[in-house]
């Protein structure tokens, strides 16, 4: 950065264009840093005092006050450097669920696609739909949600990191009452459970009595990306699928093929409960 300031001398000529492209690239570089810095730091205090510190030296530096722009510059420095140290468990979180995201598009919007993981699908159902069906018996409400097309990383980064394989025992140990990730929903990307006591931000819809604060989570969640949604009712032991704001209630000798003709759905065609 100091480079490219040293490069444009202080009140340039700017009927020469050339002169504008040391400025431009700063420019761009704080607006990369800042970008960074808007998702590492929650606290809008570290943001302000950066894009000040910014600004500053932007214009110390057109306006020729060298002394000025070195001062701003160290103190730039020295500010990332504290809150780096300060939020270093929030910086290695904030660069790992970069690292996971795999598209580049998913730095314009929560909801880019993702590209389809091999794994055995047939295994990870066969799990998920026995943990559901035990749950079920023993009227144990869990919510469960398969990421499809859209990257779940903000709705996984709001609750607990798992990254664990997907089992009977491992789901149903999460719901059972009493542990301490029980309440919320499970995220699963794939074949791990990524995470688990995930909250969702809940619609405000009239729904039937012998529907809970888990359907309406469910709902929710499917109304805002591509997700399937799992919601097992701890009151009477119905099992639910929540796809694209729609909820249905599955019978449970139907659950595995009705669950797996949602998770291959494309489009927004419904549906129905077949029994295949």
């Amino acid at each position: 950065m100091n480079l490219l300031l040293t490069g444009f001398a202080p009140y340039q000529d700017f009927g020469n264009y050339a002169n504008y492209v040391p400025f431009i690239l700063a420019v761009l570089i704080f607006g990369l840093l800042d970008f960074v810095f808007y998702n590492w730091f929650k606290r809008w205090v570290p943001r302000a005092i950066l894009l000040i510190d910014e600004v500053a030296i932007l214009l110390f530096y057109v306006f020729g006050f060298d002394l000025l722009v070195y001062i701003c510059l160290a103190v730039f420095v020295i500010a990332v450097c504290l809150f780096f140290l300060q939020n270093s468990a929030d910086g290695r979180k904030y660069i790992s669920n970069r690292a996971n995201k795999v598209s580049p598009k998913r730095i314009f919007g929560r909801n880019s696609a993702i590209p389809e993981a091999i794994f055995d699908r047939d295994a990870v159902y066969r799990k998920v739909a026995d943990a559901v069906l035990i749950m079920s018996k023993k009227k144990i409400g869990a919510l469960i949600t398969f990421e499809k097309d859209d990257d779940l990383s903000d709705f996984i980064a709001k609750g607990v990191t798992l990254n664990c394989p997907v089992s009977s025992e491992i789901l149903q140990t999460i719901f059972y009452p009493g542990t301490r990730l029980h309440d919320g929903a499970v995220i699963i990307r794939n074949d791990l459970i990524a995470a688990a006591s995930v909250y969702y931000q809940t619609v405000d819809i009239a729904m039937p009595g012998k529907f809970g604060s888990r359907h309406r989570a469910a709902l929710s969640i499917s109304s805002q990306v591509d997700a399937v949604t799992i919601v097992v009712s701890e009151e009477t032991g119905r099992i639910s699928i929540a796809y694209e704001g729609e909820l249905q209630t599955i019978e449970p000798e139907s659950f595995l093929t009705t669950f797996e003709d949602y998770m291959a759905l494309k489009s927004s065609k419904k549906i129905s409960q077949s029994g295949k």
